[in-house]
């Protein structure tokens, strides 16, 4: 699906959120600036999570506690080796929606489903690169996501 600026990339998350429960586990893929924290940004607002959300780059995973229901766990996993470390961040997946930004390769044997997410941007199209637009392909992995037609009206 195409995604033409950061307001329509917000309201992507929301949409996605709005499918999600505890033990549900996101994966964003896409470069820099391709718009991985602006989609979680959108998602912890339709979660109603507290505080901002913002890009993890300092910390290698944070939570945003809700007032009701699981708590949203963003983790930037650019800087971790293997699977092994993401898991040594200790976090609760079961209890948890976690996003988990460049962890390409790193979920295998965290958990059985997962939903990935590959954000592309364009590369010399318009001036400003902010609001280029995105190709964004959402997949489910495993049971959890069986079924599930993210190209369909009203997802």
């Amino acid at each position: 699906m195409i995604v033409a600026t950061p307001d329509d990339m917000e309201s992507l998350g929301a949409r996605v959120a709005a499918e999600l429960r505890a033990g549900d586990l996101v994966l964003l893929n896409g470069e820099l600036g391709a718009g991985k924290t602006t989609f979680t940004r959108g998602l912890g607002v339709a979660l109603g999570v507290r505080g901002a959300v913002t890009s993890p780059t300092f910390v290698l995973a944070r939570t945003h506690p809700r007032a009701e229901g699981a708590p949203l766990v963003h983790v930037d996993a650019y800087r971790l080796g293997s699977a092994v470390e993401l898991d040594d961040l200790d976090i609760d997946f079961e209890g948890s929606i976690v996003v988990v930004e460049w962890g390409d390769g790193l979920l295998d044997g965290l958990s059985e489903s997962w939903l990935r997410i590959d954000i592309e941007r364009p590369h010399g199209g318009v001036a400003d690169a902010e609001i280029e637009p995105r190709t964004v392909t959402i997949a489910g992995v495993g049971p959890r996501w069986e079924g599930v037609d993210w190209d369909a009206p009203g997802h």
